[in-house]
């Protein structure tokens, strides 16, 4: 859409047809941020409302989606029944808006990707599905595309060719590119599908608090996380909930992935919360095994050609990352399209953008591989998970102060000071540690992240509940290089409290 909106002849390939599931569904702040820019920048208005979940209910209710007020953690000793903590240690709940209305969602691809291309015909894009695509060449300047639709031999040509077919896609195949490893990153495999008759786990006994948690702790990315791996559970308003489970290969011979359904009911069994909370649930979709998950291209970009963010790699499902990554790519690739198309700096931008995303690619691995690494050790799970938030949090509000700048890379991987130092910290992660050694490491990640911290973090009077707070951002609005009146007015625009201007930052 915003090739065409650039002026471009556009040709959308699309190898089954609308609407058809697939899995990457829960959006994060920073993505919904970077969704409303765009669409503004290069005048989208209509998937527009799609950034919020007020706006996206009021103009298209009957597109599904799930509420997503925040990341929800929970940890499991697989085979045991769980005890409430009072202190509430094996648990995280970090919020990622403060009501409903300018909540984040979770994206029921089915209808979500079917509104997208029919807005993209709308804008002149030619869409062909049922295309089998089965190889590319260079041809005088431009790439020939050769193809089957619906049995036919079909040739596509074209000055410039964008991959968006996910992991180990048709580039990769087509030019024979070798994976690169992603460093440090543990083997790891998925199993997953749609079910209906889920319930929710704030209805099971397994949810017991007199205390009242940010927020509604089903209406979030739900992860039940336990030694070797973790379990998603994202609940959609039409009945339908997305839950699957990513873990070591350990795990994944242990409960023996590739037997699919049975597979999962072995897991359940384990872990009595969810046993309880998918008693009556029913798969509507065949199980997916990935038996490999981590994925690293070994080119991002060449000579007419270039793969946005989620077909150059990908690391793993935790702590949603795969959007904001993507569509920062979108972000970039859309510059260059603007402002070096047809010029002698094109191929020079688009290595830079390559650049650029392999190293956020190999920052986000390095994160999650951390997060694997101290899956059996929850506290020290919890701490190291709020260097994503911290940053996440930070940026979010950079960008909505119009102060870009000041977190300009993914994960601040590219900052002076934070980038070295939060590397440092993910690679002594994978040290063995003793309980006595991780409580000052715990020490040393809160420190690392108060440069940043803008959302109050890490506070121990907390317990591991983190609401969304303007206080928080207002007495940090020196972090921002911001006064506290610049932090009201940006929390007016973005519609923060009831009343407000709830229009974008």
């Amino acid at each position: 859409m915003i090739a065409r909106r650039l002026g471009r002849s556009v040709v959308l390939i699309e190898r089954g047809t609308h609407p058809r599931v697939v899995i990457g569904e829960s959006s994060t702040p920073l993505s919904n941020l970077l969704l409303e820019e765009l669409t503004e920048r290069y005048d989208l208005p209509a998937p527009r409302p799609l950034a919020k979940w007020g706006s996206w209910q009021r103009a298209f209710p009957d597109v599904a989606s799930g509420l997503k007020r925040g990341f929800t953690f929970h940890y499991h000793r697989l085979g045991s029944q769980a005890t409430p903590d009072p202190a509430r240690q094996d648990q995280l709940l970090v919020a990622a808006s403060p009501r409903d209305e300018i909540a984040d969602t979770h994206w029921y691809r089915a209808d979500f990707d079917h509104l997208l291309v029919k807005e993209a015909q709308k804008l002149g894009v030619d869409y062909l599905d049922r295309v089998a695509l089965r190889g590319i060449y260079e041809n005088g300047g431009e790439r020939t595309l050769q193809c089957t639709r619906d049995g036919q031999e079909l040739t596509l040509r074209a000055k410039f060719v964008v991959d968006a077919t996910g992991p180990r896609g048709f580039l990769h195949r087509a030019l024979q590119q070798e994976e690169r490893a992603l460093p440090g990153f543990p083997a790891t495999q998925a199993l997953y599908s749609h079910f209906t008759g889920v319930r929710r786990l704030a209805d099971t006994p397994f949810h017991r608090t007199d205390d009242e948690p940010p927020y509604p702790i089903d209406d979030a990315a739900v992860h039940h996380v336990f030694d070797g791996g973790w379990i998603w559970v994202l609940q959609f308003n039409n009945g339908v909930t997305s839950a699957g489970v990513a873990a070591s290969d350990r795990i994944a011979a242990e409960l023996k992935f590739a037997d699919g359904e049975d597979a999962w009911q072995r897991l359940l069994h384990r872990i009595p919360a969810l046993q309880a909370q998918f008693a009556d649930a029913r798969a509507v979709q065949p199980f997916t095994h990935m038996p490999r998950l981590s994925f690293r291209a070994a080119a991002f970009a060449g000579q007419q050609w270039v793969m946005l963010p989620s077909a150059a790699g990908f690391v793993d499902p935790l702590l949603s990352t795969g959007f904001p990554l993507t569509l920062l790519g979108v972000e970039r690739l859309a510059a260059i399209l603007e402002q070096d198309w047809g010029t002698d700096s094109f191929e020079a931008r688009l290595q830079s953008y390559a650049t650029r995303t392999d190293r956020e690619l190999v920052a986000t691995g390095r994160l999650i591989a951390a997060l694997y690494a101290t899956m059996n050790d929850f506290p020290l799970f919890a701490a190291l998970s709020l260097l994503y938030f911290a940053v996440a949090s930070y940026s979010e509000t950079a960008r909505r102060l119009r102060k870009p700048h000041l977190a300009s890379s993914f994960l601040l991987c590219e900052h002076p000071v934070f980038g070295p130092a939060c590397a440092r910290l993910l690679d002594r992660a994978h040290e063995p540690m003793t309980g006595a050694e991780s409580s000052p490491f715990v020490s040393e990640i809160l420190s690392a992240i108060e440069p940043i911290n803008v959302a109050g973090l890490g506070r121990p009077a907390r317990r591991n509940w983190y609401p969304v707070e303007a206080s928080d951002l207002l007495e940090s609005a020196h972090k921002l290089d911001a006064t506290r009146e610049e932090v009201l007015a940006m929390l007016a625009r973005c519609g923060f409290t009831e009343g407000s201007t709830a229009q974008s930052g």
